[in-house]
Order: C-alpha cells, then structure tokens, then sequence
C-alpha cells in the first residue's frame, strides 16, 4: 500500500489517475523512510525512477526532514522535523475533507 492512500488530497477520488505533486512524493518519502530505508526502497516503494529520487533526498537532506546513516548501505531517516511536517499533511487533508 502506498502512502499516498493514508490522504485523501494526494489521491483523487473516483479513481482516476493523476500526475502527483511535489507535496504528495515528499509525504510519501518521509513515510518510507520513518523506519530508515535504502535509496532503492525510496525508488521502489515511491514509484521513481533513480533520477527523480535524488533531488528530493537532497532536498529533504537539505531541510532537515530526512537524515542519512552511513553503514554497509546509506539509510535515510525521517527526522522529528520531517514527522511533523507529514503529520502536518494529514492535518491539512482533514481540514479539506469533503465527508
């Protein structure tokens, strides 16, 4: 199950696909990295390629959301401030429920 299916506003209802937005592939990242994961868990679970994943690790990197953890093989984790800011998402997607 993807995190996009935990908020409402990051999947449309009635089914039909749509391109997802910034805000939506980030709330999903910091889901899977909550417990730490590998680059390639990020590509998979997120469904990226490893081009687009890279900006976004930075990014995430840059702001403090995520951290990395060198060993064997590079975890990123979801820092408190990155928990935050996706409990934030949640909060919001209540706020504009329609049900």
């Amino acid at each position: 199950m993807y995190a996009s299916r935990e908020v409402g506003f990051l999947e449309p209802k009635g089914g039909k696909i749509m391109k997802r937005s910034k805000h939506t592939i980030v709330y999903q990242i910091l889901g899977i990295c909550d417990g730490g994961a590998s680059k390639t868990s990020i590509v998979y679970q997120a469904n990226l390629n490893s081009k687009l994943v890279n900006p976004y690790i930075e990014l995430l990197t840059k702001n403090g959301l995520i951290e990395s953890i060198s060993g064997r093989i590079v975890l990123y984790k979801t820092t408190h401030k990155g928990l935050k800011l996706r409990e934030n998402f949640k909060q919001i997607d209540n706020g504009l429920s329609l049900t």
